[in-house]
């Protein structure tokens, strides 16, 4: 059976959740590149940061997936952790990874904020 939530969804929320499910995927990579070399990267700080992002990166989209009344909370998190998750990134940016996972986590802050606002 085929799902049928989709065709109901609006275009920004189903964005937004695409934003959400890149940038999950991304965070998760850039904590294998950050613990594969070490250093400042492999900051204690910076790989919670990376972690928390995936994972409220992932819950926005399940809680979005499922229609739940409460997405629009989860997502003005997951802006705020995508924003600092950002930051991290950038102070991190001396390479291409860095900056890989800096722009998803703007992309994805931008778009959380977006349906936040129009959740409330």
């Amino acid at each position: 059976m085929a799902h049928t939530t989709t065709h109901t969804m609006s275009p920004g929320m189903q964005q937004c959740i695409d934003e959400c499910s890149r940038c999950h995927a991304t965070c998760l990579e850039t904590m294998h590149h950050c613990l594969h070399l070490g250093g400042k990267h492999a900051d204690a700080h910076h790989i919670s940061l990376l972690q928390d992002c995936a994972e409220i990166c992932q819950a926005s989209a399940n809680f979005m997936l499922r229609g739940s009344d409460h997405s629009g909370h989860v997502c003005a998190v997951c802006a705020k952790v995508c924003r600092a998750c950002e930051q991290s990134c950038r102070a991190m940016g001396d390479d291409e990874v860095m900056r890989k996972c800096a722009e998803a986590c703007k992309r994805c802050a931008d778009s959380c904020e977006k349906m936040s606002a129009m959740a409330h």
